[in-house]
């Protein structure tokens, strides 16, 4: 068996462990074991925090729509940021998956811990979070294995050295969930196990991996120096000649001219066999290992996307749904953190802010404006398959065309009352998309209601055809003709003129005649 020396204690531990004999396929981690792994070796971290890591690179979108929306979510993104409770989740969720089940509790100088949680009382004390491990929770989360029973394989409570939590003070997370009658070595009871468990044999391949790593350092810059034999016997003086031959060669840099014998010959040893070997070897531990914890062996090797998670590739895809199955687990960590923080955010004290702000919330009680903000919450993790700007465009345009369709069809048919809530829903779907409106459409709904739009006086007619409207106009030219000469010749009647004729052209001895 191949020996390494590591100066830590931890990487002796960890040597000893993964290199013992008895380690086989399928054998279960120890809680020791599990501990030495998670703090030394190398892919030991990155197999507990790294799915949390991934499901915690985005923040979730709070949205409270029965409530002063801005202010009231600013305060609690504000509360959450300051009592940590991000890094209290990541905690007792990498522990979870390190040993098998982790605990988290509210603890406070002020609040026995086997009494039940106050929530009204809790925005005004100090408070902490306390993370305990399998070992911390011993003899508490073994679980009750009598299927008759009504707590059967569940969590009731914890004890940490004898003291007993409340239920309403800690939250408890398995990684897997428990079997019955299977043990858990690592955790000490009937409960979920290790990410390591079944990945023990290939992370003790992997160990053996970095001493072959080692080993081909340490060998890729040995020279060897083919010598030619002087005779049967060497004296001390050719072994002193082959002994300096060796030194000019160890010491030779470049820009240094050495010089051998025609029939010596200087070569560095030939690795070319095991390259391939050793790369194969190694990519097929790592998959091992990925494979035995459930995530995309792309991440564990550290592998480019062929595409950004934007493209939306197949194995963008794989880790995407890798990632929201992850949130999902740790969604009864967010449920007990939220009201947490609602009750130290959305305190009495704001609310009388909140009041002064708002006059539409004078008159509502602090119970009631918390129920409704409480009820109204909503927490959404944004979709890790990010879409470009130009789709977000398109979807936001198809979605702003569906809304002014419906509008148009529905509007001519409700009544006053109806239509304010019509375009009360377009306000809030408008105000939704932040991408394309930046600023927020406001409507006043109680004077909508009043308002009765002004009637037209007649209805529109159909115009006429263009070749009618020619026509008339014809007509009409020719009518205001005829009107014209009328009206002159009633005029010459009514001052008895007579037209004047023109006299005759003298000519042939006539004689002309002149009108009586």
């Amino acid at each position: 068996m191949a020996e390494i020396t590591v100066g830590s204690s931890l990487g002796n531990a960890l040597t000893e462990l993964l290199e013992a004999e008895d380690i086989v396929p399928g054998e279960q981690p120890s809680y020791a074991l599990c501990k030495s792994i998670f703090l030394a070796h190398p892919l030991g971290a990155k197999l507990a925090e790294l799915p949390i890591i991934m499901a915690q690179c985005q923040k979730r979108e709070i949205s409270i729509p029965d409530s002063p929306e801005d202010d009231v979510r600013e305060r609690f993104v504000q509360q959450w940021e300051e009592d940590g409770f991000d890094e209290v989740i990541f905690n007792v969720k990498s522990l979870s998956r390190v040993y098998g089940i982790a605990s988290v509790a509210l603890v406070s100088e002020k609040l026995p811990p086997s009494e039940p949680l106050d929530f009204d009382k809790i925005a005004d004390l100090p408070i902490a979070f306390s993370v305990f491990d399998p070992l911390n929770t011993a003899g508490s989360l073994v679980l009750n294995q009598n299927p008759n029973a009504i707590d059967f394989m569940k969590v009731t409570t914890i004890a940490v050295s004898g003291q007993i939590y409340h239920r309403s003070r800690a939250v408890t997370v398995m990684n897997e969930r428990p079997i019955y009658i299977a043990y858990t070595t690592s955790a000490f009871g009937f409960v979920g196990r290790s990410v390591y468990q079944r990945i023990l044999f290939p992370l003790k391949s992997f160990v053996q991996s970095m001493i072959t790593d080692d080993l081909v350092t340490k060998k890729a810059g040995v020279f060897i120096f083919k010598l030619s034999v002087a005779g049967a016997i060497i004296d001390n003086i050719m072994q002193g000649m082959a002994a300096l031959k060796r030194w000019f060669l160890k010491v030779s840099t470049n820009g240094n001219v050495i010089s051998i014998g025609t029939e010596e010959e200087v070569e560095t040893l030939n690795m070319q066999n095991i390259d391939k070997a050793m790369t194969t070897a190694r990519q097929n531990v790592l998959e091992n290992i990925a494979s035995g914890a459930a995530m995309p062996a792309i991440l564990l090797k550290e592998e480019t996307f062929a595409e950004g998670f934007g493209e939306g590739t197949e194995d963008a895809k794989q880790v995407a749904r890798w990632v929201d199955r992850m949130r999902v687990e740790m969604l009864p960590l967010y449920v007990y953190f939220n009201k947490i923080c609602m009750h130290r955010a959305w305190n009495r004290q704001f609310y009388e802010i909140i009041q002064k702000k708002y006059p539409a919330w004078a008159d509502v009680s602090y119970e009631e404006a918390f129920y409704r903000w409480s009820v109204s919450f909503k927490a959404i993790w944004p979709n890790l398959l990010t879409e470009p700007d130009s789709e977000k465009v398109k979807s936001a345009d198809v979605k702003l065309k569906a809304i002014i369709a419906t509008i148009e069809v529905l509007m001519p048919a409700l009544d006053p009352e109806n239509k304010a809530i019509i375009i009360q829903w377009l306000q809030d779907n408008i105000n939704d998309d932040k991408y394309m409106f930046q600023n927020p459409l406001s409507f006043d709904f109680d004077k909508l209601r009043e308002y009765v739009p002004p009637q037209p006086l007649e209805e529109p007619k159909e115009p006429r055809p263009f070749a009618a409207e020619d026509s008339a106009d014809r007509h009409r030219r020719a009518l205001d003709r005829y009107s014209d000469a009328a009206a002159e010749l009633v005029e010459m009647l009514e001052k008895r003129e007579r037209p004047r004729l023109a006299p005759p052209k003298p000519g042939n001895g006539s004689r002309s005649r002149v009108p009586s």
